[in-house]
């Protein structure tokens, strides 16, 4: 699956182009509306794109995660040779400065993420503060043409912005359509 992202001028554009994709097989599942606008999309029945969509916590909790393993084997490996307690300790206990710190680097990293706009979607920061509405449509490889037909035969005035080939890994780049 890819995701595709189009700008869309208007909350009535983009009313249309939702009835438009749900008529060539297009789920709202699949079909999300990044706006500043939320209550004109709960007014109109538009589906708003989701915390997983809009923060940076899985991306950031990952990274997290990241540098707590190193801090844990490090911490794991002082506690190795300083032999802190005097007596042996077992292998278990390495483990578990290792996972307890790993979960607590993700756990910050989470949190940090929270407080950060989707690496994704800041890419349309601007335009999304201007007004425009960010239309993230999940698309099956088979789906892609008759999609990308549909936009530019009947919605010129949404632009194609970018197609995301991994939208499910957060460290993926965006392949940028528009200038």
């Amino acid at each position: 699956m890819r995701c595709i992202y189009y700008l869309s001028p208007t909350l009535k554009s983009t009313q249309q182009i939702s009835d438009d994709l749900h008529n060539i097989g297009v789920d709202d599942w699949f079909l999300h509306i990044h706006s500043k606008n939320e209550s004109g999309l709960v007014k109109e029945h538009l589906h708003s794109s989701n915390y997983l969509e809009t923060l940076d916590f899985i991306r950031e909790g990952f990274i997290g995660a990241g540098i707590g393993f190193l801090a844990g084997l490090g911490m794991a490996g002082i506690a190795a040779v300083a032999d802190p307690f005097g007596t042996a300790i077992p292998w278990y206990a390495y483990a578990a400065i290792i996972c307890l710190i790993t979960c607590f680097g993700a756990w910050v990293g989470g949190l940090s993420g929270v407080a950060r706009e989707n690496k994704k979607i800041a890419n349309f920061h601007d335009d999304i503060a201007a007004g425009k509405y960010l239309v993230l449509i999940y698309a099956k490889e088979s789906q892609v043409e008759k999609i990308q037909q549909m936009m530019s035969q009947q919605h010129q005035e949404a632009t194609l912005a970018a197609i995301d080939p991994h939208f499910l890994n957060p460290f993926a780049d965006l392949k940028m359509v528009r200038a």
